[in-house]
């Protein structure tokens, strides 16, 4: 036997068990004997329990196997089939001998076989009360030892637990609570006799219990709501949609049997039973035609379930809603809304819309049954117009796509045809206000004069008088219907060569054309001219006139380079000369070069050979030339018609060589024109200059010798005395320790003194008045300790009359905060005391307070 589950995700990873211990059930469902077996009776039953294991759903199948008797001697042959309904069994009252003893007819042995107790059908959902007794099972040995009774199995020890129980002396078996076979349709228990001790006494029994299903369920549908269309126009039965309810009572009863039918339709147009429903199937198809989405766009149609087969006194209903949607198809040609229109378009304009053209559709707006597409299908051969859709209003734009010309067509007859981008539906002809006429009307505008010739192209010789007339370039006005005047005038006239008559366009010269000129380019020049009509508003166009200008000859060659050098003497070397000629062929080479005959001393001097129709080479005829420079005339003729010559100077310079022939530097001064006198008198100056800087230097050295020999402080720069000192910036005073010591030192030489900073300067503030005349302060060697510097520079100072007794203002930027440096006020001003400062009172007022103080040191 096989036994299959299905559902909507089908068998794969559904798993299979029983609640028998005899049977067992295979992955692909198929079921097998566990064992060998010997079964007493004419069936056995067992429930096939079926779960997916992703859901964790679970589904019961009650299997009954018969067993078919052969024959007398063979009796353990089955055969499997499905289980049938079982016919319902009132829970018996009698007591049962699961366990009878059978005698043989010779009374000498005794035969046992088992019986095997039929299915035990229990309703579900019974009031009770409970418990409620279903069987007594009990064994013929009780008369003899005491028997206790027991029960195992789903339902008795194995969770559900305690749905049945059993009183373990008197065999009774009860069941302890309301059944529902949507949980569990079937149950498999094993009964058990045992004596006081615990010993068996008789085998085990199956008791196979199976709950009889109510009708205790309504249909569910799978949804509430369920969406479908069909399209407008459909044939009756057309299928529109399916809906579906289950029912979780038995499917094998009528308490699962569902059925359905339509309750009601909204809106009942334009038949109130526009569809019908499958009551087996749930499929719902049209049964009545005229569905039509422009009258009605929705239906609302209320679907019932039913079980009990339908029958509405016994079954349980539920309801849903299903909402169909009639679809659009293309029953509605698109039709102008007037048969004729009318626009106007500029002349020579383009992109310009020049009439809309409306229509009305019926279909779905904004889908391909709506969407029109306009074409001409005549009065427009050469393709002036197209009719472009307006993807909003769906109107059409008639668009000027090629300019059209007032005196060529004053006015255009279109015939527009519309159509959607669907195809019509079956059955359905084009209108005839599918079809409509659009008259549009040239407006006549200014248009621009123009030149039919444009470039034009004329060709004449360079060099014609000013005042011939070249030709006369003429514009045509396009108005053939306004009677305009066309005024000319230049617009681009570059060499300023040309003019133009403003009535008649006629085209003279007013300077003379030159082909070697700037202005031309590959021998054309080019002029453009401006045609302007009196139209209102005026109109101009441009023309361009090209002039070839063939060449004469007028530009006589000329000699390359100006310049050469060559040695005294004759050698190898020579200058090559090369002719070039403004003009074109034939007016250019091959040229002639010779050297004319005066003065004399050219031809007697050079030499030259042609080389070829462009090339010369100038060369010493003589064998020894003073070296110098020399103007070398050469006449050079090209070969047009008639030739034309040229007298061109070549300044050779003419040098000593050396063995490689190139001229020596002596030689480069000599040829520059220097004689042997003129290059003596420049050494000599050299000579002089040198003298005269060397004695400077000799001069200085000794002052500067002599300097150091003096007195300390003579020099007005080395004065150490007290003296102002402006600085510009002084670093970091104190706090900057990367200072120079020995700017403290003595001078030593004239380059310090050349070497010092300009930025450092000294100012002294002398007094006023005339200085008294004293001897002078002798002559004291420097030595070359600071401290010794200074000590001999205060003794100097001390014991000097013409010392100025005044200290100096020494004027600082910032130099920091702190000094690391002792104070110098130890450093006293020695005095010998016999000192007279009399003379102070000389000095002015300003020093009367100094005398005091000085001279009356000994009073204080």
């Amino acid at each position: 036997l096989a036994v299959k589950f299905s559902s909507c995700l089908g068998t794969k990873g559904t798993h299979y068990e029983t609640d028998s211990m005899d049977f067992k059930v295979g992955a692909d469902g198929t079921v097998f004997a566990t064992r060998e077996l010997q079964i007493p009776s004419e069936q056995v039953a067992f429930t096939v329990t079926a779960w997916d294991r992703q859901t964790a759903e679970r589904w019961d199948a009650a299997v009954r196997l018969l067993v078919a008797q052969t024959s007398p001697t063979r009796s353990g042959h089955k055969k499997g089939k499905k289980s049938a309904p079982l016919d319902p069994v009132q829970p018996p009252n009698d007591t049962l001998l699961p366990w009878p003893q059978h005698r043989s007819s010779s009374g000498l042995r005794r035969q046992k076989r088992d019986w095997v107790i039929p299915p035990i059908n229990v309703p579900e959902n019974s009031r009770g009360p409970f418990p409620q007794q279903l069987v007594r099972i009990r064994s013929d040995k009780d008369s003899d030892i005491p028997i206790r009774y027991s029960i195992t199995g789903v339902g008795a020890d194995q969770p559900p637990v305690e749905v049945f129980s059993i009183d373990s002396m008197s065999g009774r078996m009860y069941v302890t609570r309301p059944m529902d076979r949507e949980e569990r349709a079937s149950y498999h228990l094993r009964a058990h006799a045992v004596d006081m001790n615990g010993n068996k006494v008789e085998n085990p029994i199956d008791l196979y219990i199976y709950v009889i299903d109510m009708n205790d369920n309504r249909p569910e549908f799978l949804s509430q709501l369920y969406n479908g269309s069909v399209d407008e126009g459909s044939r009756p039965g057309t299928y529109v949609m399916t809906v579906t309810a289950s029912d979780a009572d038995d499917g094998t009863t009528a308490n699962g049997m569902v059925r359905y039918r339509i309750v009601t339709q909204t809106p009942q147009s334009p038949s109130q039973n526009m569809f019908t429903i499958n009551s087996e199937t749930g499929d719902i198809v049209t049964v009545a035609a005229g569905l039509d989405r422009e009258k009605v766009q929705q239906y609302t149609v209320i679907v019932q379930a039913t079980d009990m087969e339908g029958n509405l006194n016994y079954g349980l209903s539920n309801t849903a809603t299903a909402i169909i949607t009639v679809t659009d198809v293309n029953d509605n040609p698109p039709e102008f809304t007037a048969s004729t229109y009318a626009g106007e378009v500029p002349e020579n304009r383009v992109e310009m819309v020049v009439a809309n053209l409306t229509v009305m559709d019926r279909d779905q707006p904004h889908s391909p049954n709506w969407n029109a597409v306009y074409r001409i299908i005549s009065g427009d051969p050469s393709g002036h117009f197209s009719v472009r859709t307006d993807p909003v209003t769906n109107e059409g734009m008639v668009t000027v796509v090629k300019a059209v010309d007032y005196e060529l067509n004053r006015a255009f007859m279109l015939t527009v045809m519309v159509s959607n981008q669907a195809p019509l539906a079956s059955g359905i002809q084009m209108s005839f206000q599918s079809t409509a006429g659009v008259t549009i009307s040239v407006m006549d505008i200014n248009e621009a004069p123009y030149f039919p010739s444009n470039h034009k192209l004329i060709r004449l010789e360079e060099g014609v008088p000013t005042g011939t007339v070249l030709t006369t370039f003429l514009a045509v006005d396009p108005d053939r219907f306004m009677q305009q005047a066309v005024r000319y005038s230049k617009l681009s006239d570059p060499a300023n060569w040309l003019h133009i008559n403003a009535t008649n366009g006629q085209i003279s010269t007013a300077a003379v054309l030159d082909r070697e000129s700037p202005y031309i380019r590959n021998n054309v020049y080019e002029a453009t001219f401006l045609a302007a009509d009196n139209g209102i508003p005026p109109a101009s166009g441009t023309g361009t006139l090209q002039i070839y200008l063939i060449d004469i000859n007028d530009n006589a060659p000329e000699l390359l380079p100006r310049e050469a050098q060559i040695c005294e003497k004759p050698s190898l070397n020579a200058i090559n000369i090369t002719a070039a000629d403004a003009d074109v062929d034939p007016n250019i080479g091959p040229y002639v070069f010779e050297l004319p005959f005066v003065p004399a001393s050219v031809r007697k001097n050079w030499t030259i050979t042609r080389l070829n129709g462009d090339y010369a080479q100038l060369s010493l005829r003589i064998l020894y030339l003073e070296a110098g420079v020399y103007d070398v005339p050469i006449v050079v003729t090209d070969s047009g018609n008639p030739p034309l010559s040229n007298t061109s100077i070549i300044k050779v310079k003419v040098c000593p060589c050396d063995e490689n022939g190139d001229c020596t530097t002596m030689g480069a001064v000599a040829a520059a024109g220097l004689g042997t006198g003129a290059i003596v008198a420049i050494l000599i100056c050299i000579i002089v200059l040198l003298t005269m800087v060397l004695l400077f230097v000799v001069w200085m050295r000794r002052r500067e010798k002599e300097r150091h020999t003096k007195q300390l402080l003579i020099d007005p720069e080395d004065d150490v005395r007290d003296n102002i000192l402006k600085y510009d910036e002084e670093g970091g005073g104190e706090e900057d320790q990367d200072y120079d010591l020995s700017q403290l030192q003595q001078p030593e030489a004239m380059e310090h003194v050349l070497s010092k900073a300009p930025g450092v300067r000294r100012v002294d503030e002398r007094p006023v008045g005339a200085e008294p005349q004293y001897p002078a302060r002798p002559v004291v060697p420097h030595p070359g300790d600071i401290g010794d510097f200074i000590s001999e520079g205060l003794r100097a100072a001390d014991n000097d009359p013409t010392a100025p007794p005044y200290d100096s203002l020494l004027v600082f930027d910032y130099e920091g905060s702190g000094s690391t440096a002792g104070s110098v006020s130890s450093l006293d001003s020695s005095s010998s005391g016999d000192q007279d400062y009399e003379y102070l009172n000389d000095w002015g007022p300003r020093f009367r307070k100094l005398a005091d103080m000085y001279g009356g040191g000994q009073e204080d």
